[in-house]
């Protein structure tokens, strides 16, 4: 016998949503990617014993440039940096466009 679901009053809407709301949803989206490809160069290193200044001359930067490359909050990232330093550690670098359904639906009405 199945019970009834019942609807939680105190949930809210899609987080997403509230960050489009407050205007900062591509801020936001941006400092996350930021932080996972900080974190994940800096595994690559730590997992292939590479210390900042190896990897920097690796990527024929300077070790400034590559703490720089390393802050998750900094954003300013070229991508030509990011695939020197994703090459440096033995890595490739990978982007792509997706479809965002919710907004091609709203954009569309």
């Amino acid at each position: 016998m199945a019970k009834a679901s019942k609807s939680n009053p105190h949930t809210g809407g899609n987080f997403d949503d509230f960050l489009q709301e407050e205007g900062i949803f591509e801020q936001t989206q941006a400092r996350a990617l930021k932080r996972a490809l900080s974190e994940q160069l800096d595994e690559a290193m730590q997992s292939g014993k590479l210390s900042k200044v190896r990897m920097a001359q690796r990527m024929a930067t300077s070790r400034s440039q590559l703490d720089r490359v390393l802050d998750p909050s900094n954003l300013s990232i070229q991508l030509d940096t990011l695939i020197k330093a994703a090459s440096a550690v033995g890595r490739t670098v990978e982007i792509r466009l997706k479809r965002d359904t919710k907004r091609a639906r709203s954009v569309a009405a």
